[in-house]
C-alpha cells in the first residue's frame, strides 16, 4: 500500500489516501511524528499500529481537555471517551490519567459527597446513586458516605427553611415541596418529621 495523498482536515486531523482513493483520517501530529508522506509504504500491520495510536492520542488529547473543565471520576471520563475511542483504548487512557494523578476516585468522591450533603442537602441515599452516576463504585460511595454524619430530618428542616418555607400552607405546593424532597431521596417519614418540627418551631 502507498500514501498518494494527505489533505489537512479539521481538528488536527489530516485525510489519508492510499493507492489513490479515500483511507480514513488519521491525526496529524501521529503522521508527523511516524514521518508518514506521500510515497511512503505501509503494510496491514504498520497501518494498523498508526490508526491505534491516533486513536489513543486523540482521546488522551479529549481526555485532557476534559479535565481542564472540570473533575471525573475514572467510569465517568471512560463513558465520555467510549463515545468516540474503542473501550480499550478509553480504559488505557484512563488509566494513564490516574497513573498522571488527574482523577482519583476516591478524592473526587468524597468531594462530590460534601458538595451534595452540605450545600445541596440531599439525603444520603440520593448521594449515593448520585455518585454511582458519576461512575464511582457502589462500595467506593458507601464507603465515603460512611465518613459523614447526617441527620436527615435536621437536612430536610434546613432545605425547607431555606426553599420552602412559604409553600407548606398552600397544599398543592405542599405536595410539591414533598415530591421535591423524596427526588432527593428522603423518605416520607423523615420529610413528615422534619415538616412537624418545622411547624411547631414556625407557629410557636
Amino acid at each position: 500500500m502507498t500514501i498518494t495523498d494527505l489533505k489537512p482536515a479539521r481538528k488536527k486531523l489530516t485525510i489519508v489516501y492510499i493507492d489513490g482513493e479515500y483511507a480514513m483520517k488519521l491525526d496529524t501530529q501521529v503522521l508527523e511524528d511516524n514521518c508518514i508522506k506521500v510515497g511512503t509504504q505501509l503494510d496491514d500491520d504498520r497501518l494498523h499500529e498508526l490508526v491505534i495510536e491516533s486513536e489513543y492520542r486523540r482521546a488522551k488529547e479529549k481526555a485532557l481537555w476534559l479535565l481542564s473543565g472540570r473533575d471525573y471520576a475514572k467510569g465517568e471520563l471512560e463513558t465520555k471517551l467510549k463515545k468516540e475511542a474503542s473501550a480499550e483504548t478509553a480504559a488505557q487512557v484512563c488509566e494513564r490519567m490516574e497513573e498522571l494523578g488527574l482523577i482519583n476516585d476516591e478524592n473526587y468522591a468524597r468531594r462530590l459527597a460534601s458538595d451534595l450533603l452540605n450545600i445541596k442537602k440531599m439525603s444520603v441515599r440520593g448521594a449515593k446513586y448520585k455518585l454511582m452516576e458519576k461512575g464511582i463504585d457502589k462500595d467506593l460511595a458507601e464507603e465515603i458516605l460512611d465518613e459523614f454524619e447526617v441527620d436527615p430530618v435536621e437536612q430536610i428542616a434546613e432545605l425547607i427553611e431555606r426553599k420552602y418555607a412559604d409553600k407548606l400552607s398552600d397544599e398543592k405546593l405542599r405536595r410539591r415541596t414533598i415530591a421535591a424532597l423524596q427526588r432527593l431521596g428522603y423518605s416520607w417519614s423523615d420529610i413528615k418529621s422534619a415538616i412537624e418540627q418545622f411547624e411547631e418551631e414556625y407557629y410557636d
